[in-house]
């Protein structure tokens, strides 16, 4: 099989297929497009993720913390605490280790989330350093927001720029390679891109203003995601590939790599669907976050409109990532 996620009809059919047995204190279960389970803590309602790094090589430890942080802040919940497993190959050194728990650390501090577990290993295992992390956030059961609540006649809301988290990566994991094929201010501006990794703030904002819907944008890029929250919410969507923010920046190291920026990794992206796009746009701009209406939810069809014409929005495949890493 392919580097990446597993394909969604493989998830469902021989995957979730699997999961036989029910608790009725599970509210949200697997399911293509959520990426968090919701329990039922009477009244209030846990919100767990995992999720681990193995697309970068460079600030995992950062990574680690938002990948599962951001998913529980697309519930419109704000995450507290965090276990942490790294799993490093034999000659690992303790000053790489210490590295990546600083950088952990550093992040779970910005956003207030306390790193309360986990394991550090050194295994045969693994051939590179793998760390996993799980999120855990508490709301009120009424105010947690899923990816299946998208409505047709809602709005469609991309925060920052596609390709976000990919082009932070490549800028880092493969500066020698882009080396005078890439201007060096773009590459320098492009690794600074690490610096938005984070959805907390936009996730919060989502669930105060009423969101439909969210969903964290990761593997699979923009239109994976745009699939992704389609599917989980029963509805089509159609965006247009003029609104969709691309920065120049990573327009070059794609342009280089040939690869495509909506179906690059993009975590510190969020999609929101809501009834009061413009209101929604507003106050995520109010609070700094660049944000744009790139679609509508509609009752059937995944499309994107390029110059008038519309191409159905195929399910995910392996990330654009996995070419070059």
């Amino acid at each position: 099989m392919k580097s990446g996620k597993l394909p969604s009809d493989v998830l469902e059919q021989r995957i979730f297929s699997s999961f036989r047995f029910k608790r009725e204190e599970v509210l949200v279960r697997p399911q293509v497009g959520e990426d968090c389970s919701v329990l039922d803590f009477g009244d209030y309602a846990c919100v767990l993720s995992t999720d681990p790094i193995t697309g970068a090589a460079n600030e995992i430890g950062r990574l680690a913390v938002h990948i599962s942080c951001n998913d529980v802040a697309a519930n419109g919940v704000e995450p507290f605490g965090l276990l942490l497993t790294i799993l490093a190959p034999e000659g690992t050194t303790l000053e790489v280790l210490q590295d990546i728990v600083r950088q952990a650390a550093e992040e779970a501090a910005s956003l207030r989330v306390e790193i309360i577990g986990g394991h550090t290993e050194i295994t045969q295992a693994v051939n590179r350093i793998v760390v996993s992390t799980t999120a855990i956030g508490r709301a009120e059961k009424d105010r947690v927001v899923k990816s299946a609540g998208a409505r047709p006649g809602d709005s469609i809301i991309l925060t920052k720029w596609a390709g976000l988290e990919g082009t932070a990566i490549i800028a880092h994991d493969l500066a020698e390679r882009l080396h005078g094929r890439v201007r060096q201010d773009l590459l320098e501006n492009a690794r600074s891109f690490m610096e938005n990794i984070s959805v907390v703030k936009e996730g919060m904002i989502g669930g105060r203003m009423g969101a439909s819907a969210m969903h964290d944008v990761t593997e699979g890029g923009v239109l994976g995601a745009i699939w992704e929250i389609a599917e989980a919410s029963g509805v089509g969507i159609r965006v247009y590939r003029d609104r969709i923010p691309v920065r120049p920046e990573t327009k070059a190291i794609c342009r280089e790599l040939g690869l495509d920026p909506l179906k690059l990794i993009s975590s510190g992206c969020m999609l929101i669907t809501c009834r009061n796009g413009e209101e929604m746009l507003k106050a995520l701009q109010g609070e700094g976050i660049p944000a744009s209406i790139i679609g509508e939810v509609v009752e059937k069809g995944r499309a994107i409109v390029v110059d008038g014409i519309e191409t159905p929005i195929d399910p995910p495949q392996s990330d654009e990532l996995y070419k070059v890493i």
